[in-house]
Order: C-alpha cells, then sequence, then structure tokens
C-alpha cells in the first residue's frame, strides 16, 4: 500500500513541475499576443477536453508524465496574426524562458517555506543568515538495513530513529558507532522511535567491525530554520543548488567526453582510467527512474519536508535542463533562433523541423540510457 501511494506521489509531482513550466509559456505567450490553442495536463491518448471562454483547448489525458502547450504557428517562420513565429525575438525569448522561469519560482516559494519550518541542510556551505537562523539536529535515523544482519534480525526498519543505544543518548551517528565498537558481540537494548510510538528491543551486535557491528547504515538530518531572512535563504538556496546543478552537469559532461575520447587509446591503463570515468557519469546521473526511485521512498517515509525539498530541488534542475542550448530544449530553441538571426539565414519550417528532430532523438537517445542507468542500480 505505502508503494503504490509513493508511485502516486511521484507521479503527480512530476506531472505537476511539467505542468507549471508549460503553463508559464502559455501565460506569457498570451500576453505577447501569441495564440494559444491547446493546454494538455498529462500526455496523450486523450481523456477529457473542453473549450474555455479564452479560446483555449483545455485537454486531460492518460498519461500523467506532464504537459504541453500548442502555440499557434509555432515555427519561427511562421508569420499570421497570433502566431508564435510572427512574435519579436525579445517576445519568443520571454516565451522560450517562461517555462524555465517559473520552475525557478516555484524551487524559491518552495525552499522559503521550508526556510520557516526547518529547510535540510545538505551542503557544507548551504546559505544562511548567522543572525536569523538556527540549525536543528536531528535524531539519528536507520537510512538502510544488511540483510540477515544485527539490525534486521531484531526488527529494525528502515526510518527508525534512535533514542537510546545501551542506555545513552546518541546526539549523533559517530556516538552510535563509538558505543556500538566498545559493545561489539554483546546483547544490548536499543529505544527507537517508529511512527510517532517508542519502542524498545533487543540486538546482538555483530564483532566484525568490517562488515558492520550493527547491521545499518545510520543518516542524520540538520534542519536550518529562520523567521524575517526566509525569503533570502528561499533565494540564495535556489541560486546556490542551480550552481552546483550547473558544475554537476559539466563534470559529467567531461567524464562522459574525456571517457569516451580514452576508449580509443591503445594504452590500457587510459582505457581503465575512462571507465572509471564513464562509470562516475553512470553513478551521478539519474532520469526519470531515478527520479522516483527517490521521490518514492521519500513520500513513504522521509516525511513532508523531505519530499517538498526533493520537489524544489529537482523544479529547479528542470530549469538547469531548460536553459541549456540542447535542440527541441527552451534553450536550444532559443539558441537555434538566435543563431539564425545572426547568421541573417531563413530558419524555415524544414530546417527548424529537421534541427529539433535531431536534437529530439539525441536527447531520447539519451533518457533511454539514463533510464537503462537507473533500472541497473534499481537491481
Amino acid at each position: 500500500m505505502e508503494l503504490i501511494f509513493g508511485i502516486i506521489v511521484g507521479l503527480v509531482i512530476l506531472a505537476l513541475l511539467v505542468t507549471v513550466h508549460e503553463f508559464g509559456h502559455a501565460v506569457v505567450a498570451r500576453r505577447n499576443g501569441v495564440v494559444v490553442e491547446e493546454f494538455g495536463v498529462g500526455l496523450p491518448p486523450l481523456a477529457w477536453k473542453k473549450k474555455l471562454k479564452n479560446g483555449v483547448l483545455l485537454s486531460l489525458n492518460w498519461l500523467p508524465l506532464g504537459g504541453f502547450v500548442k502555440l499557434q504557428g509555432e515555427h519561427d517562420a511562421a508569420d499570421k496574426k497570433g502566431d508564435y513565429g510572427a512574435a519579436t525575438v525579445f517576445q519568443k525569448t520571454k516565451i522560450l524562458l517562461a517555462g524555465v522561469a517559473v520552475n525557478w519560482l516555484l524551487a524559491i516559494v518552495l525552499l522559503t517555506v521550508l526556510a520557516l519550518t526547518g529547510l535540510p541542510k545538505v551542503l557544507p556551505n548551504q546559505v544562511s543568515i548567522p543572525s536569523d537562523t538556527v540549525l536543528i539536529h536531528k535524531p539519528v535515523e536507520i537510512a538502510t538495513i544488511i540483510k540477515n544482519h544485527s539490525a534486521a534480525k531484531a526488527g529494525l526498519k528502515v526510518g527508525d530513529t534512535i533514542v537510546q543505544f545501551d542506555g545513552k543518548e546518541v546526539p549523533t551517528v559517530d556516538s552510535l558507532v563509538n558505543i556500538s565498537k566498545l559493545n561489539k558481540g554483546k546483547n544490548i537494548e536499543v529505544i527507537y522511535n517508529r511512527d510517532g510510538a517508542e519502542h524498545s528491543v533487543r540486538v546482538t551486535l555483530g564483532k566484525d567491525v568490517a562488515s558492520g557491528i550493527f547491521g545499518a547504515d545510520l543518516g542524520q538530518r540538520d534542519l536550518i530554520k529562520a523567521t524575517w531572512s526566509a525569503p533570502l535563504i528561499g533565494v540564495a538556496t535556489t541560486a546556490q543548488f542551480t550552481w552546483v546543478t550547473f558544475q554537476g552537469m559539466g563534470e559529467l559532461i567531461g567524464n562522459l567526453t574525456n571517457g569516451l575520447v580514452s576508449q580509443l587509446s591503445p594504452d590500457a591503463n587510459v582505457r581503465a582510467q575512462a571507465s572509471s570515468k564513464l562509470k562516475t557519469v553512470g553513478d551521478g546521473v539519474a532520469g526519470p527512474v531515478g527520479i522516483l526511485g527517490t521521490i518514492f521512498p521519500a513520500a513513504e517515509r522521509a516525511g513532508l519536508t523531505q519530499l517538498v525539498f526533493l520537489t524544489a530541488i529537482i523544479s529547479l534542475s528542470l530549469a538547469v535542463m531548460n536553459v541549456l542550448p540542447i535542440p527541441a530544449l527552451d534553450g536550444g530553441r532559443w539558441f537555434t533562433m538566435v543563431a539564425f538571426r545572426l547568421s541573417k539565414k531563413d530558419l524555415t519550417k524544414e530546417r527548424e523541423e529537421k534541427i529539433q528532430a535531431f536534437g529530439f532523438l539525441v536527447l531520447m537517445g539519451l533518457v533511454i540510457l539514463v533510464t537503462f542507468t537507473d533500472v541497473t542500480k534499481l537491481f
């Protein structure tokens, strides 16, 4: 039942983020004189449709994987009144980047709300205003369970928080690890909290440090809480994570390029290093399956705070992806338009379709590759 709930929540979040992105395009297009023919929630096949008073066809579709907006005369060469193609370069820029702006704005709003209630601290230098923020240390929590080891045999589960360990408080992960080492091989009492209720269990600790005495990976979350500075933290944190995302993508692209080129080297050591770089790329990239695999556990175990935080991070990641100059994405369409303007060449319908089709094929190839990597990680 929890898994089904997690799947539903994950799909709703992804659909929401893509839909608000497309809504940004639609609103700005209408404000700049471009006719919006259809606004779709979900992807075809069609489930229901209705013509709104403003002339926009609203459609609900069966595949809950996002949404879309259909503009009149979407090709750059279209020139009829109300066509997207008839808009000025500045108007097209605003329309293309509106979806990106909405995703960033949504991230700012969500992170601002979390700054008021408790924003997860995941970066060592994460933004805060010292005069207005407090750092809250959450209890030590079981992150993963090692099968057939002490914690699993005692019935402990992922998400349980440790209240006492061998009769002692455990304010940090290190303190629990140290107590485990002092009591390896012994049978001790563990008091833990699960779903708001405290429970007690006896655990026989392992003797081998290398294989894990307690038999569980532990985690501890710190939260940043603010008052008047919450909006500032929301904006600054969005900017900070955006920069980190750009850096991460740069590193991934660099490792991918170097890895593929080095694979052609006759030197075995160089090829081995290339394989390591390519493995780093695979470990560092997440596609739809990987994203949903992150959202599902958050929906099931980590609670509302972690779920909202992940939603904000995915929203700003969508913004970052869409500003990249990749054909078929917003940034790619803008880059293509500007490049043809600067070269003083006509961007005909046929040329644009070929460029966007090529970009779409490359994009789909990457999605398939990353999805395959995601599935491999799961199993």
